[in-house]
């Protein structure tokens, strides 16, 4: 995802007075923009920044909407549509299957120590932000059975 779309989806939502459409995408940016200057990328903001950094909002999003009281039904809406929008732009994640099949295929010689600490160092640097670290956990606890 390009921190462009965001800006132009950002803009269209104002045009439209989509106020919590807008508030989302506007927090995501805004987001984007943060970790881009702590890392020192600020004019050239790559697209793997900016995947890893929706991913991160999602998870935020649905921790507020899992531990939000189920009386504050506005706070619900308000959680649930934030979720809503973020979960439009973040990248698509491997399966459970994909990730088994990709471990396997690339790093057999490393899963064949069945070392679960070598293994998830390996595999977390070439998937992060690809699949869910639980998915990959799972996985590799299965392959070290």
């Amino acid at each position: 995802m390009e921190i462009k779309t965001l800006q132009n989806d950002m803009v269209a939502a104002m045009k439209a007075k989509n106020k919590g459409r807008k508030d989302a995408i506007s927090a995501l940016v805004s987001a984007v923009k943060k970790v881009a200057i702590d890392e020192g990328c600020r004019d050239n903001i790559p697209e793997a920044l900016v995947d890893r950094v929706i991913l991160k909002e999602l998870k935020t999003a649905k921790e507020q909407l899992d531990t939000c009281p189920t009386e504050r039904t506005d706070l619900l809406e308000e959680y649930q549509l934030r979720y809503d929008v973020i979960q439009e732009y973040a990248p698509a994640l491997m399966s459970q299957e994909e990730v088994q099949a990709y471990i396997t295929e690339k790093f057999a010689d490393i899963v064949a120590t069945k070392n679960k600490g070598q293994i998830m160092k390996a595999v977390m640097a070439e998937l992060k932000g690809k699949a869910d670290g639980k998915v990959i956990n799972q996985v590799v606890a299965e392959l070290c059975q």
